[in-house]
């Protein structure tokens, strides 16, 4: 009824004579009155199907997006902003690190599956080593330039995190932090997948366990060591750290100091690898020396891409979903834009322990 009145008394013009309504007139950019004009509905009723809005049919909000997306109508977003005052734009910035094999394209499959059906839609923003990481930050607020921001790699006191909260402005991090003011995330529970690496090693016979962790600076490494020491002190195994080596160095440079340190006196027989490209550096260390993985060390490594079903000798291997972070944080997100509180926004996942 509501869709019947609108049309009656808010119909757009019929198109003049010598234009259809096949679509635009060739050159043309669609709009909102195109699609009017192709399905005899009122403009407002079409922007509502858009937007997905509940008082409409489910059929008519369909059509009216298939014809949108057959014509190719993209929203006028300068008009949208002057208008609502929001972008409906979401910015994931993006990190160069190389810890975990294809986590920008898993994360960016899973944000793009939570804004389906939305009117927002995603744009990624890198993030260089050689900029701050609050710059980008600075920039999407100074400027306006999204209605919400997602971003990784936390840091214990994150100066993003003080800064978006003292903006009020929605975002979603991966990693918590220790500030005391509560805030949406998404983050995985490292601090069992380090427990339970340990374990598994030493419940093997390992006797001298090395861990990979990521750069002092961030909490999941923090959770990483204190989830190791936790199994250290447990069983009683000798313990390495290197002091000089991180998840932020290369493939090439892991693989390296692998090599080296497994050829020593008092060598590491158990590995533990935070990322999925670590523990490929390190079999291939390992493989290097001259020794076997299975008889002279064995490696626990966190996975994200389901690689290490493919690799022999095999590893043991606890997954981490990262797509299933990144559909998270977009529902998360959405949700505080539209007023929900911090705390309610909070997601940890749990590793599934096989072994």
């Amino acid at each position: 009824m509501a869709e019947a009145e609108s049309r009656g008394k808010q119909r757009a013009k019929r198109p003049a004579k010598g234009n259809s309504k096949s679509g635009p007139r060739p050159g043309g950019k669609p709009t909102l009155r195109t699609i009017a004009e192709m399905t005899d509905l009122a403009i407002t009723t079409i922007s509502r199907a858009l937007n997905n809005a509940p008082e409409l049919s489910q059929q008519t909000r369909e059509r009216v997006q298939k014809i949108a997306a057959e014509i190719g109508y993209v929203p006028d977003r300068t008009a949208l902003r002057l208008k609502t005052g929001r972008t409906h734009v979401i910015s994931l910035i993006l990190d160069p690190h190389d810890e975990i094999l294809g986590f920008g394209q898993s994360m960016v499959s899973g944000l793009t599956a939570a804004l389906r059906g939305t009117p927002y839609h995603l744009v990624i923003t890198p993030s260089f080593t050689n900029v701050a990481p609050i710059d980008p930050i600075n920039y999407i607020i100074r400027n306006k330039m999204a209605d919400g921001v997602i971003f990784s790699r936390t840091e214990p006191q994150d100066a993003r995190v003080k800064l978006l909260l003292e903006n009020d402005f929605p975002f979603v991090s991966h990693g918590r932090t220790e500030l005391q003011t509560p805030h949406p995330f998404v983050d995985y529970d490292n601090f069992t997948f380090a427990y339970h690496a340990a374990k598994r090693l030493a419940a093997k016979g390992r006797k001298r366990i090395l861990t990979i962790l990521p750069p002092a600076r961030f909490t999941f490494g923090k959770h990483l060591r204190d989830g190791f020491m936790t199994a250290v002190r447990e069983t009683g195994v000798s313990y390495e750290i290197p002091p000089d080596l991180s998840l932020d160095n290369s493939a090439d440079e892991i693989r390296e100091a692998t090599r080296r340190r497994i050829g020593e006196p008092d060598a590491p027989d158990g590995y533990i690898c935070s990322g999925d490209a670590a523990a490929l550096a390190v079999m291939a260390g390992i493989t290097d020396a001259g020794k076997v993985i299975g008889r002279d060390a064995d490696i626990v490594a966190k996975q994200t891409s389901g690689i290490f079903g493919q690799v022999r000798p095999k590893v043991d291997a606890i997954y981490e979903d990262t797509a299933l972070a990144g559909l998270r944080m977009g529902e998360l997100l959405l949700r505080r834009i539209h007023g929900e509180q911090p705390e309610d926004l909070q997601i940890l996942q749990i590793p599934e322990i096989w072994f």
